[in-house]
């Protein structure tokens, strides 16, 4: 007994060491998607921009990451994690400085190129490293505590970027997190021998790449995930870049209320991803579990859509719609994993989930380009119904994917 304790206790201290060490990266790269949309008001008015027009800026981000990810996967499946990582890491604190100076609407378009582009590594180099060096057994907290930490990178960001914006404008806000992830990148080099040393290949899995190199996408619940996270995080998106002007306007509430609702909505999702990875480990029912929690977040937006509510009721009814989309997010990584290895093996750990991720890049791409109009027109309401309606459609792509899986 007292012999097995020591290799149990270094297994367990080993895992949580990489989830800790791949989770800090993934907060700061959702840090970075949250730079941009709080400055929108202050951007609008320097560069005399629309809602629309703010909201292409972080369409340009999306679109250059989901491309670049589906390509990451391959760089990451011959590589490995560590050094994509780094890479990804230090092209953000780029785009944070490239941001600080721009002078011109085109200029901001190319800071978030810069962007873009350092954001696409993070889900294939960091999924790749979990799966191939995180137990089994604690892959579903590693999910959880991975989504988690990219939540509280969501939730960090405004209120670190408005209040660098109170204090010296907008541009300072942008050095600032430049700073944050020169200082991420920093950790990372200074702990690379512990990602390094994950670069193996997986533990008790073949490591065999079945089919050939884009075999994956002749596989149709590859694209069925692919729709899934598309749809989910397009309603999302919304949010992240509408909601505090979209409820200020629709409940007559104060700007800083109406942020701090979207602050609830993603602190929800940080504790409904903790949540999350608890259930996620027992059992392979996620396809019911998705169903359940997304249909709870959309009779949270329908009310809110509806105008019906007192004022009062806004932020904890995003905070209670955050919980419900963040809930999905172990159990539908988890689905994702199961199809992949099932399919393919872990040696194409990166290409599978480089593609199938690379949806929530095309979501948040789209979510500009079709709310922003609404805003502009002034149907602000019409957005939230928006998002209720993609919420009740992913339900029947996580519902279909459950089914692909199983079978």
């Amino acid at each position: 007994m007292s012999a097995a304790t020591p290799a149990v206790t270094a297994t367990l201290r080993q895992d949580a060491t990489v989830i800790s060490l791949v989770g800090f990266a993934h907060g700061t790269s959702h840090f970075f998607h949250f730079l941009v949309p709080p400055l929108f008001p202050m951007l609008m008015q320097e560069f005399g921009l629309t809602f629309t027009q703010v909201g292409l800026i972080m369409t340009v981000f999306f679109v250059v990451s989901g491309i670049g990810q589906a390509l990451a996967g391959f760089v990451v499946d011959r590589f490995g994690g560590m050094r994509v990582l780094c890479g990804g890491v230090a092209l953000l604190s780029v785009a944070g400085l490239a941001y600080s100076v721009a002078q011109s609407y085109a200029m901001l378009l190319g800071a978030a190129v810069i962007a873009g582009v350092g954001n696409c590594v993070f889900h294939p180099a960091d999924y790749t490293i979990m799966n191939r060096r995180v137990s089994t057994a604690r892959l579903g907290h590693a999910f959880s505590v991975h989504g988690l930490s990219g939540s509280l990178g969501w939730a960090a960001a405004p209120v670190f970027v408005l209040a660098i914006a109170a204090w010296g404008g907008w541009r300072a806000a942008c050095v600032g997190a430049s700073v944050v992830g020169a200082l991420s990148l920093l950790f990372l080099i200074v702990n690379r021998k512990l990602l390094e040393d994950a670069e193996g290949m997986p533990r008790g899995e073949s490591a065999k790449r079945k089919g050939g190199s884009f075999a994956f996408l002749g596989v149709p619940v590859v694209w069925m995930c692919f729709a899934f996270f598309l749809i989910s995080v397009m309603a999302f998106g919304g949010l992240q870049n509408f909601a505090p002007p979209l409820l200020e306007r629709t409940y007559g509430i104060s700007f800083p209320i109406a942020t701090s609702a979207l602050t609830a909505y993603l602190l929800g999702s940080a504790a409904g991803v903790g949540t999350g990875g608890f259930f996620a480990a027992k059992g392979e029912r996620e396809d019911f579990r998705i169903m359940v929690s997304l249909s709870c977040a959309a009779a949270c937006s329908i009310l809110l859509a509806s105008g019906a509510v007192p004022a009062w009721t806004v932020v904890p009814l995003m905070g209670m719609m955050g919980f419900g989309v963040g809930f999905i997010g172990p159990s539908r990584d988890m689905l994702v994993r199961r199809a992949a290895t099932a399919t393919f093996g872990a040696g194409a750990f990166g290409r599978v989930y480089g593609f199938v991720y690379s949806g929530i890049d095309a979501g948040l791409a789209l979510a500009p380009v079709v709310f922003g109009p609404f805003m502009d027109a002034g149907r602000f309401t019409a957005v939230l119904w928006g998002v209720a309606t993609l919420q009740v459609l992913a339900i029947g792509t996580a519902l279909a994917v459950g089914s692909r899986s199983r079978t």
